[in-house]
């Protein structure tokens, strides 16, 4: 290793993590076909009401699997994953290189309606992390190392190296120079030929192009955008709302059984809401539609009307699925649900221009191109988008739809929500940062910080005694508190400098008498961007810092800058 230069030594790792990336998204993929393949043969054969307990039974399992085998909480895994990068200096635990693939082959694999893709990154983002902590690079490195994963994991569970690459750069990565991008590319080669040498074809999903674009459809195409760009919308605030309410139930098992119950109720009225969805979009693709709603109340003699309000039921209620999933405990990413409704979306407008108003449109690719726009609405990664579909489809006949769909249905969501699913929450909470100031800044400890070596003052002292401590200090404000550790004020320097000489008021004026409020007070818990706003709504240079009605130092702007200057410093040279 002493005569391998840092760059090559970094290709060679990133080689290694798309390997084992590879690995983990083939060994999931054949986890959750094992599952289903026993439920859909064995189980739902002898009873097809097990559709209703089969999704209780998966979020059950994956709650305890996640609570007493890996002790951790779940949720959405890519968002953990940009808060390690962002708050935790890329540092991802050891457990997370093989709990979510455990806990989301039972989720997924019972019918859990939510994805595979989101688990499989968290484990590549993980193995990136741990081998790069193994061999002590430092965090420009490591992160480097976690997109390596990310991008590992897509293009093997996929077989698209092109997308994964660039998804890592979109949702993973928020700079990546080009000697960055050269393990990215490596990662993500090795993991598709891992994918290709074990699987084949035989790869999540994929689909052979039938029909060729027509420049006349595009009007179409930008109406489909718009819609896809509103879809994308109602998926992520219906699936935040009901993750929000589930929740507020605090006690896991009630949260369990509700979330599971009407899971298996909602898989139970429609079907293709059971499991990822991808053998519906199949069946759409393929022109067999009739076979998706042949076990659905609303099948009928008129066959065009039960297609359309069973699809459009789809649309509306897979986000609800995704959410119950999710929010009562289950293991899973929105992922797969976003390609899912992308193509019902895009089948149920096509169908709908082809029934009733006597057009002639291919419903094949308008289901590809919608799922397309969906993904880039909610991911808010529109050549992520682009480039998995072209792929997929094996060739880049759509892709000028599928610019104008991505381009269109970004921008549409992009109006009504400016962060994506997997930021909007980061952001809200202060924890991730766009520019690189403010990423520095958020990285810095509050609480290494706080200077404790003021003295420190009662109310009832005299100025004597106020005096005596002035000689003995080397700062300038004196915190006064009582015995109970709370801060009542504060006196500075300036406040008695012309009488702390005066010999009639050492002894009668009193310390309470001199103290005034601090400008404003900060938390420990505080982020920096609060810390920094105080500071310039105040334009004090000391403001106290109080945890819970207990005073616990100093926060010195100075000393801030000088920490935000180290780590600027530390950051350009790595």
């Amino acid at each position: 290793m002493r005569h391998i230069r840092d760059k090559s030594f970094v290709l060679i790792l990133a080689g290694f993590v798309g390997v084992i990336s590879g690995f983990a998204a083939v060994s999931l993929k054949g986890a959750v076909h094992f599952i289903h393949s026993l439920l859909y043969n064995e189980v739902f054969v002898l009873n097809k009401y097990a559709h209703l307990l089969a999704p209780l039974l998966g979020i059950s399992l994956t709650v305890l699997t996640a609570k007493y085998v890996f002790k951790e909480k779940l949720g959405h895994g890519i968002t953990s994953i940009l808060y390690a990068i962002s708050k935790k200096s890329s540092i991802i635990s050891k457990g997370k290189m093989i709990s979510r693939m455990v806990t989301s082959a039972l989720t997924v694999g019972f019918g859990g309606s939510v994805g595979l893709e989101a688990p499989i990154v968290v484990t590549g983002s993980a193995i990136g992390s741990n081998i790069a902590n193994i061999m002590h690079l430092n965090y420009k490195k490591r992160t480097l190392l976690i997109g390596c994963g990310a991008a590992g994991a897509i293009s093997g569970i996929f077989n698209s190296p092109v997308a994964g690459v660039i998804f890592s750069m979109e949702v993973i990565l928020s700079n990546v120079t080009i000697a960055g991008f050269i393990p990215l590319l490596i990662s993500s080669v090795f993991a598709s030929l891992v994918s290709l040498t074990l699987l084949g074809d035989d790869v999540l999903f994929s689909f052979r192009l039938t029909d060729d674009f027509k420049a006349s459809d595009a009007p179409f195409y930008i109406l489909l955008g718009v819609v896809s760009g509103l879809v994308s919308v109602y998926f992520s605030r219906v699936t935040f709302k009901i993750e929000a309410m589930l929740t507020n139930v605090k006690d896991a098992f009630p949260r369990v059984l509700m979330g599971g119950i009407a899971l298996g109720l909602i898989a139970f009225i429609f079907p293709p809401l059971f499991g990822e969805g991808y053998e519906t979009i199949k069946l759409l693709l393929t022109g067999n539609e009739n076979s998706v709603i042949v076990e659905s109340f609303l099948a009928s003699e008129d066959n065009k009307w039960s297609i359309t309000l069973f699809v459009l039921g789809l649309v509306l209620i897979k986000p609800v699925a995704s959410a119950l999933t999710i929010g009562s405990g289950g293991s899973g990413g929105i992922f797969a649900p976003s390609l899912f409704l992308g193509g019902v979306t895009g089948f149920l407008f096509a169908f709908v221009l082809n029934s009733f108003f006597s057009d002639s449109v291919s419903i094949s690719n308008f289901t590809l191109i919608g799922m397309c726009g969906v993904m880039s609405g909610v991911l808010h990664a529109p050549l992520t988008a682009m480039f998995l579909i072209a792929e997929i489809t094996s060739g880049y006949e759509l892709f000028v739809p599928l610019m104008l769909v991505s381009a269109i249905s970004y921008t549409t969501s992009n109006f009504f929500e400016k962060h994506s699913f997997y930021t909007k929450h980061l952001f809200e909470r202060g924890d991730m940062h766009k520019t690189k100031d403010r990423l520095i800044l958020s990285q810095i400890d509050i609480s290494k910080l706080i200077e404790k070596d003021l003295l420190q003052i009662r109310p009832e002292a005299t100025l004597q005694d106020l005096t005596n401590l002035v000689k003995i200090s080397k700062r300038n404000i004196f915190p006064v508190v009582d015995d109970k550790e709370r801060l009542l004020g504060i006196v500075t320097l300036d406040d008695v400098r012309n009488i702390m000489f005066n010999d009639e008021k050492r002894n009668s004026v009193l310390v309470n008498s001199l103290m005034h409020d601090p400008p404003a007070h900060v938390s420990s818990n505080d982020s920096m961007s609060t810390v920094m706003s105080k500071f310039e709504l105040t334009g004090a240079w000391n403001l106290p810092v109080i945890d819970e009605n207990r005073y616990i130092g100093f926060l010195s702007k100075s000393r801030i800058f000088n920490t935000y200057r180290t780590h600027l410093q530390r950051h350009d040279k790595d």
